[in-house]
């Protein structure tokens, strides 16, 4: 199936948008973005004692507030960025932006456990868009040559989080309050409302005419690897992260679980820095690798995990698998959706919330029936087959990166130079 470009007007960035200065200062303003989303998506579960006592509530319950977040996400992504496709970019985000504050200022003042649910919530419909919005956005504020790098580091925010986020904010409810935790996150939230108006650059919506229908979006060559892929990656991901401290316990290290996720946290780190350094040429074997190492890992943890050196042995090659997964797979996605980025960016936004919601639910069941060490066995036959997706969409989903192909796709391409100085 060829894709067609008839009625697309954007053309190759002029020389003087190829030569401008990088925007790094609003491509971190969109990774803060992306740090405060996943930031408060995950912070009930480094304080779950604190605000079930407070809530009244056990918890299991109180670790719902992360389950009802997942779903309004779920819900929310792709219905709302086709509602707001047409709104300028700037004035969405800021919106988005918006609501993170109100839903955590309501969650720190909240005495009701309802009431904390429905902000919770909130914060997951106004979390979908954002992550649907964010990738698009990078790749707009730069030439072609630029975009996985843009892409890197605007969708470094989400994996600093989980790698040093939700660690440091469990501190910090431990030393403070868990209330204040939410407080300070909505005081760095209005920062960051100032920080996106003074450097991150408005684009316009996508016009009726150019926007295509969700079906087409879904038929557009290699979106549909894309996803499944998406899905199978983080589900083998997450029914182990979920559940990595009952896994350790019966190795003989459970005091050493902060430790062997912090050795995942900073190898994370690192594949944030090789993937922007890499990916503009590499996102094929970028990928693979990924799925190769993650895959090494579990069956590492499978087979070679009777001492505590090859666990964290595999806990590095976790990270170094999962650091740059996000941006190898948006990108992916953006380089095969072309005019409808948006859309196919809000689908895998819910692939991967579906992914973390049923990969809890499964493996807390296969937790209690089949024991620990079934995780790791779940998540190598989860990857083994992503793995063969991957390395089979080589013409059209996982492919060899060109920027003639990019330039010819993207939305705006054309107009870039002149809108990469707007301000709303």
């Amino acid at each position: 199936m060829t894709r067609t470009h008839t009625s697309r007007t954007d053309t190759s960035p002029s020389p003087s948008a190829a030569d401008a200065r990088f925007p790094l200062a609003g491509l971190l303003a969109l990774a803060a973005t992306g740090f405060i989303t996943l930031l408060t998506e995950t912070m009930p579960a480094g304080m779950l004692s604190q605000m079930s006592r407070d809530l009244g509530v056990s918890e299991a319950a109180t670790g719902q507030s992360v389950t009802v977040f997942a779903i309004g996400a779920i819900l929310a992504a792709v219905p709302l960025t086709r509602a707001t496709i047409g709104w300028r970019r700037k004035h969405l985000l800021l919106f988005a932006i918006s609501g993170f504050a109100v839903a955590n200022t309501v969650t720190a003042f909240s005495d009701s456990f309802a009431l904390t649910l429905a902000a919770r919530f909130l914060g997951g419909i106004v979390g979908g868009m954002l992550w649907a919005l964010l990738a698009g956005y990078a790749r707009r504020m730069v030439p072609a040559h630029q975009r996985g790098k843009a892409m890197a580091i605007a969708m470094a925010g989400g994996t600093v989080a989980l790698s040093v986020g939700v660690p440091a904010a469990a501190f910090l409810a431990k030393a403070v309050e868990w209330r204040f935790a939410f407080g300070i996150i909505t005081l760095v939230t209005l920062a960051l409302i100032v920080w996106v108006i003074a450097t991150v650059p408005n684009f316009p919506g996508q016009s009726k005419g150019a926007r295509l229908p969700l079906a087409h979006t879904f038929r557009l060559p290699g979106v549909a690897p894309i996803l499944v892929v998406t899905l199978m990656f983080v589900f083998a991901h997450n029914i182990l992260f979920t559940y990595i401290a009952p896994f350790l316990t019966p190795l003989g290290m459970a005091g050493q679980v902060d430790s062997v996720l912090l050795t995942f946290g900073l190898v994370s780190l690192v594949s944030i820095w090789l993937t922007g350094a890499l990916i503009d040429r590499h996102l094929r074997k970028l990928m693979i690798l990924a799925c190769a190492l993650l895959a090494t890992a579990a069956l590492i943890l499978s087979v070679f995990s009777g001492n505590p050196a090859p666990v964290y042995a595999s806990a590095a090659l976790w990270g170094l698998a999962f650091g740059g997964a996000s941006t190898l797979l948006q990108t992916a996605i953006a380089d095969a959706a072309g005019a409808a980025g948006d859309v196919a960016q809000a689908l895998l936004t819910t692939c991967w919330n579906i992914a973390i919601a049923v990969g809890g639910i499964i493996g807390g069941v296969t937790l209690n029936v089949l024991g620990p060490p079934s995780l790791s066995w779940i998540t190598l036959a989860l990857l083994l087959p992503a793995l063969a997706i991957v390395i089979g969409a080589r013409r059209h989903g996982f492919t060899s990166r060109t920027f003639e192909r990019e330039t010819a796709s993207e939305p705006d391409a054309g107009h870039q130079t002149a809108e990469n100085g707007a301000l709303a």
